[in-house]
């Protein structure tokens, strides 16, 4: 639903969540807004989660100081609770630290005030079709069992969240079969990454960044650079599947027996087998869990027998998994994961690159979590 300049009757309308404490703001999101949403308003963050536990909720605008917590902790929680519920920041205390924080949280948007309505607008329709989007998605991949089965039961499922998603969009999105010419259906990656799990989606980003890092400093040609970026975009694709997502062990850690069970390597290639990717692609996605001496996952591939590319994410992910700050985690620095992967040279990794990918981390640590961030190959204006 796109908003229009003629006002909607209230059953059509969505509802918004205006989270604010002061009366002057909230006021005045109220009377831009009323047209457009059934409006709510809250004065704290225990009012909205009254709120948002009893009334079904679409958007919210979240101011970042409340009386009784801050509001990112509060954007944290709604995420968990209610991760369908997009979020946007509108603030008088903004910092770019604090934007970035926010989206990182799962934020769909950040807004200071004094705002423009026009900019307002913009950004709330925007964040209504962003929720379009990804409710279309959370139903179907929560639903449809043909993304998962023999490639033309799967390339046809392909080509009906195409066309849902086309027609929600608005764009003119390409039929399968994917080629370089149609960057386009890299933000429908990006999107059912994050309809899956907003963990999910910021892990990738990272994986793809720490991999391009390694990549800036090797001799690779343009092609693969690119087919490095997108699988490992795409590397933990399988896990969008209908079983619940959680953010996984770092390859040191995890026994054979444990790394066996994992079937999202394998779901992952066979799932992107129809769009007819680059098959450097579908290798990192089917063999970024395989180690240099052989122990590793779905094939037990040895040395260089594993595809280089592959082994470069392997090593990205690892580190991501060492390093990442989550809730109820403590991450090693980044000094202590380079010397951890390091003490697995030769049995995990490949030898050289490890030392390589331990060099460039080293050399670009101070910017590191915010470059990671700010950066993901399927990165849109709209959300």
């Amino acid at each position: 639903m796109t908003i229009s300049a003629t006002p909607e009757p209230a059953k059509m309308k969505p509802s918004l969540l205006v989270i604010d404490d002061e009366a002057g703001p909230r006021d005045a999101l109220q009377v831009i807004l009323r047209p457009f949403f059934n409006v709510r308003t809250a004065e704290s963050a225990s009012a909205a989660i009254d709120l948002l536990n009893s009334q079904r909720i679409d958007i919210i605008t979240l101011d970042q100081k409340l009386p009784d917590r801050q509001g990112l902790e509060l954007l944290q929680d709604i995420k968990h609770d209610h991760a369908g519920i997009e979020v946007i920041i509108i603030t008088g205390y903004g910092s770019l630290k604090a934007a970035m924080e926010g989206i990182r949280y799962g934020a769909a948007g950040y807004l200071l005030k004094p705002f423009n309505v026009t900019e307002l607008l913009s950004l709330v329709n925007q964040t209504l079709k962003k929720k379009q989007r990804l409710d279309f998605l959370r139903n179907f991949i929560g639903t449809s069992t043909g993304l998962w089965g023999a490639e033309t039961e799967s390339a046809q499922a392909w080509k009906e969240l195409l066309a849902g998603y086309q027609a929600i969009e608005g764009s003119a999105l390409e039929d399968v079969p994917y080629a370089e010419e149609k960057p386009d259906l890299l933000p429908l990656f990006s999107d059912l990454l994050e309809a899956k799990d907003r963990q999910l989606l910021n892990h990738c980003s990272r994986v793809s960044f720490y991999a391009t890092l390694l990549a800036n400093r090797m001799n690779l040609t343009v092609p693969e650079q690119k087919s490095l970026a997108l699988g490992a975009f795409l590397h933990d694709i399988g896990k969008i599947g209908p079983e619940p997502y959680q953010f996984g062990d770092d390859e040191i850690t995890m026994t054979v027996e444990s790394l066996a069970k994992r079937r999202h390597t394998e779901q992952g290639a066979r799932l992107l087998l129809p769009l007819g990717l680059p098959a450097e692609v579908g290798q990192i996605v089917a063999y970024h869990h395989e180690r240099w001496d052989g122990t590793g996952y779905p094939l037990g591939l040895q040395e260089k027998g594993i595809p280089q590319l592959a082994r470069i994410v392997c090593l990205a992910q690892t580190f991501d998994h060492l390093t990442a700050e989550l809730p109820g985690r403590t991450p090693l620095s980044i000094d202590n994961a380079c010397q951890r992967m390091l003490s697995y040279s030769g049995t995990h990794f490949e030898p050289k690159l490890t030392e390589l990918f331990a060099q460039v981390v080293q050399e670009c640590k101070a910017s590191l979590p915010a470059m990671a961030m700010a950066t993901t190959p399927a990165d849109r204006s709209d959300s």
